[in-house]
């Protein structure tokens, strides 16, 4: 028996070992893969990373903020809106806190959407940014919308893609539990996310995208390894663990948003609801705009490119009209 219980020991020993060594390898590579490509912000305890494109042509007035998901980052958002938005305006893609190359200064406490959304409008406060249009995919879209609440002064437009908006029923994904354990997380996140995510990551982005196709160059296109490494994985499945208990906390407010709306969901999203999520802050939100694609799936910011940059286009002319 105590030899049974020796070469288990033994075997653990060596799983996890071999998993910290990947994890190192997986770290090292996606950090000299995919390096900052942008510039850094200071904020209150730390810095966001931020990729800013001025456009060509003479910019219309008002910039668009992108504001990426869980499991992304800056890159996700820039390489789908970035070309098409950033024709006639300036764009801003920001890693949010914890993500891509930002620090998350507060740790835990800024998986709060009214942390990150404090974090953002100090750093585009920085970049004398005054006013903006908002565009938040998925995670994003709880983002967005308390940035909307708390900072009317800067919001001047709201484009949600697939948002999570509303408390839903059921829990999440299994692994998010230990990896946002403060006893667990290290070690899970450090021998088993890495090497397990990586051997699922294709099949992962498939299912997200599911029933559109992914584009085959997506994984390489925006750096969705980085989200591999520990301190972001532990960053991520924090702010997805936490997330319902904040949308319980600021879903009674929507109908405070009083700017031009628009909400871009596929009706056949299986990660995000669209009747639980955008039917109802449609409903919410006064005046804002619904847009439903049939048998479209969770990124339409990727799958429907031209039409999510012309609704975005929309937003900000109906909101520079409004400023006149």
């Amino acid at each position: 028996m105590q030899a049974l219980i020796l070469g288990i020991l033994f075997v653990v020993v060596l799983l996890v070992s071999a998993g910290i060594v990947a994890t190192v390898f997986l770290t090292t590579w996606a950090e000299r893969r995919y390096p900052a490509i942008g510039r850094f912000v200071p904020v209150t305890g730390g810095r966001l990373h931020v990729i800013d494109r001025e456009p060509a042509e003479p910019a219309g007035p008002l910039p668009v903020v992108l504001l990426h998901g869980a499991s992304g980052n800056a890159r996700d958002m820039m390489a789908a809106l970035g070309d098409r938005v950033g024709r006639v305006r300036r764009v801003i893609a920001i890693d949010r806190p914890g993500h891509g190359w930002s620090d998350r200064p507060g740790g835990r406490s800024d998986a709060a959407p009214a942390r990150q959304a404090a974090l953002i409008r100090e750093a585009l406060s920085a970049m004398d940014v005054r006013r903006a249009v908002i565009v938040g995919h998925s995670w994003s879209g709880a983002l967005a919308t308390r940035l909307a609440l708390d900072a009317p002064d800067l919001v001047a437009g709201l484009v949600l893609l697939a948002p999570v908006t509303h408390p839903w029923p059921g829990g999440v994904t299994w692994y998010y539990t230990p990896a946002s354990h403060p006893l667990v997380a290290p070690l899970f996140a450090w021998a088993v996310s890495a090497p397990v995510g990586a051997l699922q990551l294709t099949g992962s982005v498939a299912g997200v995208f599911a029933p559109d196709p992914a584009p085959p160059d997506y994984v390489s296109a925006t750096g969705t390894w980085l989200v591999l490494r520990p301190a972001e994985f532990r960053a991520n499945a924090q702010d997805v663990k936490d997330l319902h208990g904040h949308v319980v906390a600021q879903a009674h407010r929507y109908g405070e948003i009083a700017v031009p709306t628009t909400i871009v969901h596929g009706e056949a999203d299986n990660t995000v609801s669209p009747r639980i999520h955008s039917d109802a802050l449609a409903r919410e939100i006064p005046g804002s705009k619904l847009v439903l694609l049939p048998n479209a799936g969770h990124m339409p910011h990727h799958a429907y490119r031209d039409l999510v940059a012309a609704e975005i286009e929309r937003v900000a002319e109906r909101a520079e009209a409004l400023l006149r």
